[in-house]
């Protein structure tokens, strides 16, 4: 398996390759394009200088053509004609190229060195472009001359009014790099290049995945579990590292978090556990060494029965929420009168107080219909009730109210007990968690500390939210926000307590 390094400089060298390649490739086709530009130009000039000459020599009053031999280079004009004057002629050879002076009616007049040396094959090739040149009007055309070529003719009317046609003709190996030469010079320049940009491509993928590797040191000395206090030092060299490290930071938090819970957990279940069942055993015990139908051995069974009653309620509890934390626990939601719910705990409540010396009033309970599992609501509404009553000294109140609005319902339960402080409010649906003040009460053993986390699942399961209010010595305020919806049918869904919202529906 490729490191990150090794990756990035092997993809990097490959495409580079291939980029390489292609811009020689563009490269050589450009050269080419721009060789056969420079080729035409140069015919022209030739032509030029060769139009400029004869034109001199005919300013000048000096013969221009002699009678010549028998000349029959190009077809049909095989027969004695005029050519150039020995004179001219040397001045021309001078000019150097494929170069050819012709009179108006095509008899050749002068021929280069270099054209003399041309097969009759190529000959008729320019012939033919000549002829093709004439019938389209071009200025030029491209002809075979010692491979490709560009072939040029102009015209020429001397002060004497003859007419003569000078041809120029440049192979364009004389104006660009052969394709060999061209692949040679590539080759030797190519792996330099290659090399030195890999070598570059290999130092900065060492430079921009170094925070990588330092992070991963990071993150396996804090993976142990023990470390999870510690935090990965913030990248300031690039932005996707800095995310990443806030990132990870972000989620050991949360994972510091879970295994902090969980720990505490662990140690309160087993706190929990452990009272009871040392109550259990000792109950037990005592009701064995009793006389047997004594007084004294029923009331150890006794006991003993309702401290496995207890451990039946917590063990019920911890069953409740790990199936709602796992999603496998079903609500069946179905239109619910609420405020015949509230009534009807309302009942319960107003036997609880008048045993509390407390007064329990409901003012408010308007008429609303939402859509959840009755039992469960009727569950949430009497963990607030037990809690406010239990933890409110005698002679205070507890007041109840259901308020419905056009799309929400809220049930607020609120007391003029004990209160919590500032800082145990955020942690009251943590858990087992209990306040000190409430552990410390006299004589009067509290609860698990489950309750407000089980009526919170509920609330949330039903797609709204429990809220807490309180103040040391002031009372507490636990509300209720329920969502009212249209649909009648009853509906099964399966809530994930973790995300606080159904997880989906049968």
């Amino acid at each position: 398996m490729l490191s990150i390094q090794s990756w990035l400089t092997t993809r990097y060298a490959l495409l580079l390759l291939g980029s390489m390649v292609v811009f020689i490739v563009a490269l050589f086709v450009a050269r080419s394009s721009a060789a056969s530009q420079e080729a035409t130009q140069l015919a022209q000039e030739r032509a030029r200088l060769t139009q400029l000459i004869l034109r001199r020599t005919s300013d000048a009053g000096a013969p221009i053509t002699v009678p010549g031999r028998r000349y029959d280079s190009l077809p049909g004009v095989s027969r004695r004609r005029p050519q150039l004057e020995p004179r001219v002629r040397e001045l021309l050879n001078a000019v150097g190229g494929y170069v050819w002076v012709l009179a108006d009616t095509l008899p050749l007049l002068y021929e280069s060195p270099a054209a003399r040396q041309l097969g009759d094959t190529v000959v008729e090739n320019i012939n033919d472009a000549l002829r093709a040149m004439r019938e389209t009007g071009a200025s030029s055309a491209r002809v075979r001359l010692q491979g490709s070529g560009i072939l040029v003719e102009r015209q020429e009317t001397l002060p004497n009014g003859q007419v003569l046609r000078v041809v120029a003709g440049v192979p364009l190996s004389d104006v660009s790099v052969p394709p060999s030469e061209f692949l040679a010079s590539a080759l030797v320049i190519l792996p330099f290049l290659l090399a030195l940009s890999i070598g570059g491509a290999h130092l900065v993928a060492q430079a921009a995945i170094e925070p990588l590797g330092r992070i991963t040191r990071e993150v396996v000395d804090i993976a142990d579990g023990r470390s999870l206090h510690r935090r990965l030092h913030p990248e300031s060299t690039h932005v996707e590292w800095a995310q990443l490290t806030a990132q990870l930071n972000e989620m050991i938090a949360r994972l510091e978090m879970s295994f902090g819970a969980l720990r505490r957990f662990t140690a309160d279940a087993s706190h929990e556990l452990k009272t009871p069942l040392a109550v259990l055993r000792a109950n037990v015990e005592r009701a064995m060494h009793a006389p047997p139908g004594g007084s004294e051995q029923m009331i150890a069974l006794e006991e003993a029965l309702q401290e496995t009653t207890r451990m039946a309620d917590l063990v019920e509890s911890l069953l409740t929420l790990a199936r709602a934390d796992e999603g496998r626990f079903d609500i069946i939601r179905e239109p619910v009168e609420l405020d015949a719910v509230a009534r009807e705990v309302l009942e319960t409540a107003l036997i609880l107080g008048e045993h509390a010396g407390l007064t329990v009033t409901m003012p408010q309970a308007d008429p609303c219909i939402v859509h959840g599992d009755r039992t469960r609501l009727r569950q949430l509404f009497l963990n607030l009730i037990t809690n406010a009553i239990k933890y409110t000294p005698r002679g205070g109140e507890v007041e109840l109210n259901l308020c419905a609005s056009e799309h929400e319902v809220t049930f607020s339960v609120r007391d003029t007990g004990i209160g919590i402080t500032a800082i145990d409010l955020p942690n009251i649906f943590d858990r087992f968690y209990r306040a000190d003040r409430v552990r410390s009460r006299l004589g009067e053993r509290g609860g698990f500390g489950l309750g407000l986390s089980i009526s919170q699942w509920i609330a949330q399961a039903h797609g709204g939210t429990l809220t807490a209010q309180s103040r040391l010595h002031r009372g507490s305020t636990f509300i209720v926000s329920l969502p009212i919806s249209g649909t009648s049918e009853p509906i099964r869904t399966t809530v994930d307590r973790r995300a606080g919202q159904p997880a989906g529906a049968a």
